[in-house]
């Protein structure tokens, strides 16, 4: 075997190093003779991949690059499969004594062995049906840790909705891949990407369409959402893993496609609508959450929804920002959870005062101010609705910071949103200039109608936020949080709708909690097998 065919070969088999090493460790988890080791062969395995993935992207960055080759060699692959095995390792470490002392840990080890398996096949392959398979292994693995506790009838019932939602996404992706492979005759996506330039055909519009539509789904956005808030049944380093890298997914896929996506106005305009409203209404139902996990779930719906605003804006860099420090963020946020309750009650014994209007108009002012300052600093061009967006977050910190019993004295305000303003477009410059040729740079206008609606959508979010946090006292205020808490009525429409058409079978569980989720979820239980 010469040089020349050696590459190919060690690319091939670079691509299915670290899902093999998870997967054989998810099969020796599940042996009978193993159960008692499952725990030890897990962290084993965690702590043998930081190796695996030195040695694999080093040897990437040795080669060529090869758009035919099985190796998804690209910068975002790099960056989230350095993710991936970062967070396996801290769920894996977390669980050895959360999970001590369950009867069936054994099985949970095993099946997160395996969608650790499937991730790290998805984001390594550059065959679309590799991707494709790793894409439903990850659902199905997922399946059995969502039911990991099956007594449990609201775990259950959110597993099966999750099932049936999966299996639509799947089916998209798989419509979507052989419409791009009937249009270019190629299945390797990083080649097929290379052919995407000027106007799209019909069947590269209907595969963005559908590539979207998956997306979507993946991310938990309205009114598909409702799994999402109920899966907290599940094992905390699981609520972890599917909130701090899974869901993730779907901004990982349009973020891979984005040369399909941008020549797609339907697509775009199908991304900007259901995101746009997901992150409104979602960040604003995480308010009249009391449960802990509840509200993280709601935020991560509407942090993955401004998370697809920022790639159908075409601020690639900025959304893959925001895919790295927010899985990081809710992976901590779900494994301290037990934590937040002290956190809150603490806030609670020292609340703060209604700004008054000249505070709010100084604290809006001044954003302003740092915000235009730090753009011209650091020679921005593009959509200015993330500005927007990062000049009203510095107004109400401002105006949070001037309120408080103690308050905050204005020089330290001040310096506080200047170092943040210039920290956020200096992060976004970093990552512009470092992803600058492995992709084709392509953002929106200032000022066009996708960033006016962008910017529409984050001026609500605001104006809602300050009147329900301020002003609940007011009557539409107090209507508009009773609809809020019911969350819009979207997910009992569509969990209605679910059972209607696939009814789930609950297990035999006492009668006090099966009123218990009859309460949460009224007129449904005609829906479910007896």
């Amino acid at each position: 075997m010469d040089s020349l065919d050696v590459a190919p070969f060690f690319m091939t088999f670079m691509t299915f190093l670290l899902p093999a090493l998870f997967a054989v460790s998810g099969i020796l988890c599940g042996l009978s003779r193993l159960e008692r080791r499952a725990a030890c062969i897990a962290l084993w395995s965690v702590r043998g991949a930081p190796l695996l993935l030195v040695g694999i992207l080093s040897f990437w960055l040795a080669t060529k690059p090869d758009p035919q080759a099985a190796f998804h060699g690209s910068l975002l692959s790099a960056l989230m499969l350095i993710l991936v095995v970062f967070m396996a390792w801290v769920l894996v470490q977390f669980s050895q004594h959360y999970m001590k002392g369950e009867q069936r840990v054994a099985q949970y080890y095993r099946w997160l062995m395996l969608t650790l398996a499937a991730v790290t096949l998805t984001l390594s392959s550059n065959h679309l049906l590799g991707f494709w398979i790793g894409w439903v292994g990850i659902s199905l693995g997922l399946h059995f840790l969502l039911t990991f506790y099956p007594e449990r009838p609201r775990a259950i019932l959110a597993a099966h909705k999750k099932f049936i939602l999966a299996r639509v996404a799947e089916l998209s992706l798989l419509v979507a891949f052989a419409l791009l492979y009937w249009e270019h005759q190629t299945w390797y996506l990083l080649e097929l990407m290379s052919h995407i330039d000027g106007t799209l055909s019909w069947s590269e519009q209907v595969a963005a369409c559908l590539i979207a539509v998956a997306a979507l789904m993946k991310c938990a956005q309205l009114p598909v959402h409702g799994w999402l808030m109920q899966v907290v049944e599940a094992p905390t380093p699981i609520s972890a893993l599917l909130h701090a890298g899974i869901i993730n997914l779907g901004g990982y896929l349009v973020l891979t496609f984005y040369p399909l996506l941008h020549l797609s106005h339907s697509a775009t305009w199908l991304l900007l609508i259901v995101a746009g409203f997901t992150t409104l209404f979602s960040a604003l139902i995480m308010t009249t959450r009391i449960s802990v996990k509840v509200r993280l779930a709601w935020s991560t719906s509407a942090q993955m929804g401004l998370m697809l605003l920022e790639c159908a804006l075409g601020l690639y860099e900025l959304a893959v920002l925001h895919l790295l420090t927010h899985s990081v963020y809710k992976a901590h946020a779900f494994l301290n959870s037990s934590s937040a309750v002290q956190e809150f009650l603490t806030r609670r014994a020292a609340p703060d005062d209604t700004p008054n209007p000249i505070i709010w108009l100084s604290a809006f002012l001044f954003s302003v101010a740092t915000v235009i300052f730090s753009a011209l600093f650091w020679h921005y061009q593009g959509p200015m609705s993330p500005w927007l967006l990062m000049a009203l977050a510095l107004t109400v910190l401002v105006a949070q910071g001037r309120s408080i019993p103690k308050p905050v004295p204005w020089p330290r305000l001040l310096m506080l949103t200047f170092g943040l303003s210039l920290l956020y477009g200096g992060l976004k410059t970093t990552l512009g200039w470092l992803f600058h040729g492995h992709i084709a740079a392509h953002t929106e206008i200032p000022w066009s109608a996708a960033d006016l609606w962008v910017s529409g959508i984050f001026i609500s979010l605001f104006v809602l936020a300050v009147c329900l946090r301020y002003y609940a006292h007011l009557a539409w205020v107090n209507r508009f949080s009773v609809i809020l808490f019911a969350g819009l009525y979207m997910d009992e429409w569509f969990t209605k709708v679910t059972l209607k058409i696939w009814p789930v079978a609950l297990p035999a569980y006492s009668k006090a909690k099966h009123h218990g989720v009859s309460l949460l979820f009224p007129n449904l239980s005609k829906g479910w097998k007896k």
